[in-house]
């Protein structure tokens, strides 16, 4: 039996405040990608600032859906939204295997 797909849906920004709405147009086209790669809705959240993804609320609200199975997959505008640098991107990669994760994007598709 396949897996039901269930996205979190993830916007960030670098900026300490969202002055410019840029939340709430990442969070408008990743509804419209979930609803293109037909997965539910398991959820959403957001953070404002450059802090390192572990420290981030909102990611670690996708963290705890992961856990308790209310969500596999974590959408994002790119993957800038997670992180800058590639050893960053190696972490997150070797996460998302542990969690059995995937994350995409409507820019760039599946990122891992």
């Amino acid at each position: 039996m396949e897996k039901v797909k269930q996205a979190w849906i993830y916007c960030a920004i670098d900026a300490p405040e969202d002055t410019h709405g840029v939340l709430k147009g990442q969070f408008r086209q990743l509804c419209d990608y979930a609803e293109q790669m037909v997965v539910e809705t398991a959820g959403s959240s957001s953070d404002c600032g450059g802090r390192p993804l572990p420290e981030r609320q909102g990611f670690r609200h996708f963290i705890e859906a992961v856990k308790e199975r209310k969500a596999n997959i974590l959408l994002v505008v790119n993957r800038h939204s997670l992180a800058r640098s590639s050893m960053q991107l190696a972490q997150l990669q070797a996460m998302t295997e542990s969690l059995n994760v995937e994350i995409w994007s409507p820019q760039e598709g599946r990122i891992f």
